[in-house]
């Protein structure tokens, strides 16, 4: 990265995010949490090994916690949530290898994490704040689940 590349993007991390903006973002994430929580509904149904069905369970619960989340959130900011299920859900899906799809699953979780990483630090509501830290830290518990169940 250049020094002006860097600049513009500490620049862009320090500066508050305005409502707009973040509504935006969070119904892109409510969008790839509904997406997810799908894949994992549906991958659990074709599942046969026992750990892996409680595993795609307690990953859909969780995905389905963090729609609850953000449709408040976006409420709250006076916005309006998105009714769309993510791309992610058909990509997804198009993996017939169930072990395959939880790794392209596990990669959506990572790219929620990098998101979150990138936007947290610029809100400055702490409910909201706290909300997506715990948001993070539950998509690396299950990142680190996922890797441990496909090893």
């Amino acid at each position: 990265m250049t020094d002006v590349a860097a600049a513009d993007t500490d620049q862009h991390e320090g500066r508050p995010i305005g409502v707009a903006e973040l509504v935006a973002f969070l119904n892109e994430l409510l969008e790839a949490e509904r997406a997810g929580a799908k894949v994992a509904l549906e991958s659990g149904h074709e599942a046969r090994d026992p750990a892996l069905v409680e595993l795609l369970k307690a990953i859909q619960e969780d995905e389905a916690r963090w729609c609850a989340m953000l449709l408040r959130q976006i409420r709250v900011l006076g916005g309006v949530a998105s009714p769309r299920i993510g791309a992610f859900h058909a990509k997804a899906m198009a993996i017939e290898n169930l072990k395959e799809r939880l790794v392209f699953l596990n990669r959506g979780q990572g790219w929620v994490v990098r998101k979150l990483r990138e936007v947290t630090p610029r809100v400055r509501d702490q409910s909201l704040h706290s909300d997506l830290a715990h948001m993070l830290s539950s998509h690396v518990a299950n990142i680190t689940l996922t890797n441990s169940a496909l090893a």
